[in-house]
């Protein structure tokens, strides 16, 4: 495992750029997974900028996201779906049908879970996975738990993430109260993860996802036990670290 520390959210989304900038000019149809929220907007933001200079070219990348809530149809402005149109797939030459992202408007949690379990697995794997972390350690909308899931799967949300998440919704009460997310053995199985990570409140779950037990309590603890993990973090988010 590799950290890197940048001085605040701006340096962070640069260097994060960087090493999916790399990805993509080594490996021209690599798969990226992708992540959505607050965290990444910066790196994509960063990407699309590179584009636009001619430094990218993203026609032959593949993409499957980790996340979408239940019962959000794609055209609704707090969709997952449209939050990567927005932020980074209608700014780039990629090919929207080369988009994955769990169709929140499944009803059937079982079927959505194999089909796109089907879809990652169809794809050969995940090059890059892209994961944010929540404050109380999630990663994907992998909430804490007794066990590690394996596969995609319907998760209830915790109160802790519908606060969270809530800035973005009129009101708590207006949070979708499920998602349909990759599984802790599906982000695992990618060859490489890119963790980002910023300001205080995440402080915290850092810490105890880098340098605590391997805990299902803690999803992002799973991370300790991958090969390739590069995490970029600024500051405030790796300050409970006194070795760095």
């Amino acid at each position: 495992m590799r950290i890197y520390k940048a001085k605040d959210y701006n340096e962070m989304s640069r260097k994060a750029a960087n090493v999916i900038s790399a990805q993509v000019i080594i490996k021209p149809d690599c798969v990226l997974g992708l992540a959505t929220g607050s965290s990444p907007i910066g790196t994509y933001q960063q990407l699309v900028e590179w584009y636009k200079k001619g430094d990218l070219d993203f026609s032959q990348v593949r993409t499957a996201n980790l996340d979408e809530y239940k019962g959000l149809t794609r055209d609704n402005d707090q969709s997952y779906y449209y939050f990567m149109y927005e932020n980074l797939f209608k700014h780039v030459n990629i090919d929207m049908a080369n988009t994955n992202i769990p169709d929140g408007t499944n009803p059937d949690s079982a079927a959505e879970s194999a089909r796109y379990d089907k879809v990652v697995a169809d794809l050969g794997g995940v090059d890059l996975q892209l994961l944010g972390i929540g404050r109380n350690g999630h990663i994907g909308f992998n909430e804490p738990d007794d066990a590690f899931a394996k596969g995609t799967h319907c998760v209830d949300l915790q109160p802790s993430t519908i606060e969270a998440n809530k800035r973005f919704f009129a009101s708590a009460d207006d949070v979708p109260k499920q998602a349909y997310t990759m599984g802790i053995g599906t982000i695992m199985s990618a060859k490489k993860i890119l963790l980002v990570v910023s300001g205080a409140d995440k402080a915290q779950a850092l810490y105890d996802s880098l340098r605590g037990p391997i805990t299902p309590h803690v999803p992002g603890s799973i991370l300790q036990l991958h090969k390739d993990v590069v995490v970029v973090a600024d500051e405030a988010a790796l300050s409970l670290f006194t070795d760095l």
